[in-house]
């Protein structure tokens, strides 16, 4: 019994897993334009796009959740370019340490600006959870456009990312916040 059990779970799993490899988020639509843009730290190319899309107009505002302590904005110009885009229209969140606390801290920064739609630049691997985490702090009236930044991850990294997935669903399902 046991061991039919393990292997449901099993085929659960692989079946799962293969659902969220065939829908990693995938660039949204260039002339897409929504109140602000949020950008997590953590992943190459998010910070990029995110401030190309500040300098085309699709946005009023940017945050760049969980950034260090010492970083100032023009360390973020040094690095990225597009200074005036950066002092006149990006904040630095300070806040975040991971996914669910860069969503708490989009939910206050959104909320104190009175933003009603935001553009969520991520990792395309990292999107599913972004997003559901965004989602369990923002209201229901606020909409999330995805916005999947392609990577090119390992195998173990996608693995990892999937069970992150799972257990957070699982927290969240069960009413652990």
């Amino acid at each position: 019994m046991i061991s039919r059990l393990l292997g449901l779970l099993l085929v659960a799993w692989s079946l799962g897993f293969a659902a969220f490899m065939m829908t990693l988020a995938q660039p949204a639509d260039p002339q897409l334009t929504t109140d602000a843009i949020v950008v997590p730290t953590g992943g190459p190319g998010r910070i990029p796009r995110g401030l190309r899309l500040i300098e085309q107009g699709r946005a009023k505002r940017m945050l760049v959740t969980g950034v260090a302590t010492g970083l100032r904005k023009s360390d973020l110009a040094d690095a990225n370019g597009h200074a005036a885009a950066i002092e006149c229209c990006v904040d630095l969140g300070r806040e975040a340490v991971d996914t669910r606390s860069n969503a708490e801290e989009t939910a206050r920064w959104m909320a104190d600006h009175g933003y009603r739609s935001v553009r969520l630049v991520t990792s395309d691997w990292h999107m599913a959870r972004a997003r559901m985490e965004l989602g369990a702090e923002l209201p229901a009236t606020i909409t999330i456009k995805r916005d999947g930044v392609p990577g090119d991850q390992r195998l173990g990294r996608l693995v990892n990312e999937y069970n992150k997935l799972i257990l957070r669903w699982i927290a969240l399902w069960v009413g652990l916040d």
